[in-house]
């Protein structure tokens, strides 16, 4: 009786270790890519619960991309990507997490990228708005062979809400250059948009679309702005588990054409 009371706190510490060790050899391993494809998500209003952790692996893999380095940034054209994700709850309005972006490649891509930190606040459910809402704010570094800008800046506002079997959110980012290439440009607009319909009790099908139009009132022309649709699939086995998985297609020349992505994740 002790022992199956003991069982599923001995499969807990298993399940950590295993994250601690796969977040240290990471770090050891690869040597320090913009957050462009690393980690490819939709934000829902939701934080997660206080006193909890999710730990979340972002793949993604560049079928067809850029093939030649552009402004000392290394192409990504059959580069896989991988970011590790923790976020911590602190209270119902409070989260932080922290990711680390890392690449697979030849040719010198396979490199430990960087690192960004990223608290947020949520209004409380308790309060019954009528939307979710929490605000981001994601800062954090990159190396400069990966990414125009070695410092960046994000704010992400996030508005959401489920009608029905109808799930939609609303990411209105907004990224800044902190240091880097781009560092004398204002806040460049960039609009996340995902809409899904859970067609069975365990799964749900819908688009996400990923933009990077540019600074508010000096937009670029569109080919020279990111445009970018995924197919996406959303999979409900257990609520202390996250699957999403989903193909893009870029729909722009600066975009990268072809991606394949998941992302796996698990709360404590």
């Amino acid at each position: 009786m002790l022992g199956r009371k003991l069982l599923p706190f001995v499969e807990y510490i298993c399940f950590t270790m295993k994250w601690v060790v796969l977040i240290w050899g990471l770090c050891m391993w690869f040597s320090c890519l913009a957050q462009d494809n690393y980690e490819i998500q939709v934000y829902g209003s939701d934080i997660v619960e206080p006193h909890h952790t999710m730990v979340e692996l972002h793949s993604n893999y560049t079928l067809e991309g850029s093939t030649q380095e552009e402004n000392g940034v290394l192409p990504t054209e059959h580069a896989f990507h991988e970011t590790v994700e923790i976020t911590h709850g602190f209270n119902e309005w409070f989260e932080t997490g922290v990711y680390f972006f890392n690449s697979l490649g030849s040719d010198g891509r396979t490199a430990y990228v960087g690192s960004h930190l990223r608290p947020r606040v949520a209004v409380p459910e308790r309060l019954h708005w009528p939307v979710g809402v929490s605000l981001s704010m994601e800062f954090g570094f990159q190396k400069r062979s990966f990414s125009e800008d070695t410092w960046t800046l994000e704010i992400r506002p996030i508005v959401d809400k489920t009608l029905g079997t109808w799930y939609f959110s609303l990411n209105p980012s907004f990224e800044k250059s902190l240091k880097g290439l781009n560092a004398g440009q204002g806040f460049e607009f960039s609009p996340n948009l995902k809409i899904d319909d859970a067609i069975l009790k365990w799964a749900a099908v819908g688009i996400e679309y990923y933009g990077a139009m540019g600074p508010p009132g000096d937009f670029p022309p569109v080919d020279e702005q990111q445009h970018q649709l995924f197919l996406a699939f959303d999979f409900f086995f257990s609520p202390e588990w996250e699957l999403n998985a989903g193909y893009g297609w870029g729909l722009t020349p600066s975009t990268d054409r072809d991606i394949v992505k998941l992302i796996l994740g698990r709360r404590f």
